[in-house]
């Protein structure tokens, strides 16, 4: 009986699945507790994962109603929703995985499915599995998002590769069925990340422009009405999601990134040379590293130069494409400096949600990936016809190098310096009373990243929470700050209850042993609780 071969793009599924357990290693070894857990970013999305995981089954029409920074609302919006990173992870928090685990395996899923899609999709377009490996490679591991775990919406680019695979089977040949799947793998890449929404609109948009014959004049009526219909079911499926974002933005009228902010955080001509690769970081790039790394690398480079020089970046409609996306990402990275950054801003209104120009390199790699897959199809077609025995070893070869000089792992995580998992004490508030709970110390604004660590540690009950931080700060949070700075005394407990918070928890390790001396002066603190740090108190109203 013959032994049956699993079909080559499973084979190919599982060789990312590989490829991204190497490239982040050892977070598969310990997905619960290995990783950035020692960064605030990193938390605050460990906890937005778990939020929307623990809500869309309970109360999904208030799905952005997120417990931290009490009494304010809409404080998801205050930072990505990770729609489809959480729907990803749900199944594992359902079953009560910890989050840490979840955003891990998340993590490593974004990066395979990344490299997956956009194999698939160059091999559709060039007929060649190793030119789509390569692209695939490219675009999963780079210098980018190898320096970006603690940002998992960046990790998660499975989509767009598909929704430019709908936009060039609608210019091909007009079908609804096209215009449906345009839409469907846009909305799921808008869900994901609001910049990838942004930046994938405008590549999308870049990506039509360089193909005109196709969809102006003649084919116009054809085209244009597709085009319409899967505009009008993006809107349709996001608004859900974007109207509390404009709610926000217009109840606390602090949302909207100002161009002088934009240029802060803006590329810069050294950044294209700088990776955190560990080869080219200790040889020579290390010199130009800052925030953001966008080196294409030496493959991915080089492929796209021949991709370039051979004539198939123009010629070839969906090499075109990817050109086009490279350019405006590359331009618009620059922010204000590019003369036409301003007029976008302008025109297009969700610009003012990007406040990381600098990020906009992301669709530059992008471009490079699928670019270089071009240019190692053109170079298989070349050399099968020159020296046929070569051509395998040397796109395995190719293949290895673009993985090698993008490797960072194996990582050096250091611990988490608190709070690493979700200690026991905290599930005990996880009762059904109604109960608002605050933790102290209570962080002033410099130093509100801190309270990402009590914003993990609330998933264990889900009680509204005093405390947050996120991307933006509500201006009630100042108040709060200056009426509990003396915590405990007689101001801030008067200032709790009318704020209406129940449950007092007190993190001993960072409060001054001042402080701590006073509590037991104050009866309406009843203690409740202790693991010998964490004490809990029931607040008296």
């Amino acid at each position: 009986m013959k032994s049956e071969r699993l079909p080559i793009s499973i084979s190919v599924l599982l060789l990312f699945v590989l490829l991204a357990v190497v490239h982040t290693w050892p977070i598969a070894s310990a997905p619960g507790s290995s990783g950035r857990n020692s960064t605030a970013d990193t938390k605050l999305n460990q906890w937005a994962m778990a939020w929307v995981a623990h809500q869309v089954v309970r109360d999904p029409v208030h799905l952005f109603d997120a417990n931290i920074f009490y009494p304010e609302r809409r404080t998801l919006a205050y930072s990505e929703h990770l729609f489809v990173q959480s729907m990803m992870g749900a199944p594992l928090a359902w079953a009560g995985v910890q989050p840490v685990a979840v955003y891990n395996l998340v993590l490593i899923a974004g990066f395979a499915l990344t490299g997956w899609t956009t194999a698939l999709v160059i091999h559709r377009w060039t007929a060649s599995w190793l030119a789509g490996i390569l692209s695939g490679s490219l675009m999963a591991f780079n210098a980018l998002t190898l320096t970006r775990l603690s940002h998992i919406q960046m990790l998660h680019m499975e989509f767009f590769p598909l929704a430019l695979l709908a936009l060039d089977d609608l210019l091909i040949a007009p079908r609804a069925r096209h215009a449906i799947r345009l839409a469907v793998w846009y909305t799921l890449q808008s869900l994901t990340s609001v910049y990838a929404m942004v930046f994938c609109a405008v590549s999308l948009a870049a990506a039509l422009l360089v193909r005109p014959g196709e969809w102006v004049g003649k084919r116009a009526r054809q085209v244009v009405p597709l085009l319409a219909l899967a505009g009008v079911l993006v809107i349709l499926a996001l608004l859900p999601f974007m109207w509390p974002y404009l709610q926000a933005r217009r109840e606390l009228e602090m949302f909207g990134r100002a161009l002088p902010e934009v240029a802060k955080y803006s590329a810069s001509f050294t950044d294209y040379l700088a990776t955190g690769g560990r080869i080219h970081n200790s040889t020579w790039s290390g010199q130009y590293f800052r925030a953001d790394g966008l080196f294409p690398g030496i493959v991915g480079f080089a492929l796209t130069l021949l991709a370039l020089a051979s004539g198939v970046a123009v010629k070839d409609s969906r090499a075109r494409m990817s050109l086009a996306v490279g350019v405006a990402g590359f331009a618009l990275s620059f922010g204000p400096a590019f003369p036409l950054y301003g007029v976008l801003y302008k025109i297009f209104p969700l610009m003012a949600a990007i406040r990381g120009a600098a990020r906009w390199g992301q669709m530059f790699l992008v471009a490079v990936a699928l670019l270089a897959g071009f240019g190692l199809a053109a170079l298989q077609q070349r050399m099968k016809r020159a020296v046929p025995g070569v051509v395998l070893p040397l796109c395995l070869a190719l293949i290895v190098a673009a993985n090698v000089e993008a490797l960072r792992a194996p990582f050096a995580f250091s611990a988490d310096d608190h709070y690493g998992g979700v200690p026991e004490i905290f599930k005990k508030l996880n009762t059904p009373e109604p109960e608002v709970v605050i933790i102290f110390p209570f962080y002033s604004p410099r130093d509100i990243s801190l309270n990402a660590r009590y914003m993990l540690v609330s998933t264990a009950f889900w009680k509204p929470l005093v405390n947050g931080y996120s991307g933006y700060m509500p201006t009630r949070y100042i108040t709060h700050v200056q009426n509990l700075g003396g915590f405990p005394d007689a101001r801030s407990l008067h200032y709790l209850k009318e704020l209406g918070v129940t449950r007092v928890l007190v993190d001993s390790r960072n409060m001054t042993q001042e402080s701590l001396s006073r509590l037991p002066a104050f009866p309406e603190l009843r203690p409740l609780d202790t693991d010998g740090n964490l004490r809990i108190y029931d607040l008296k109203q």
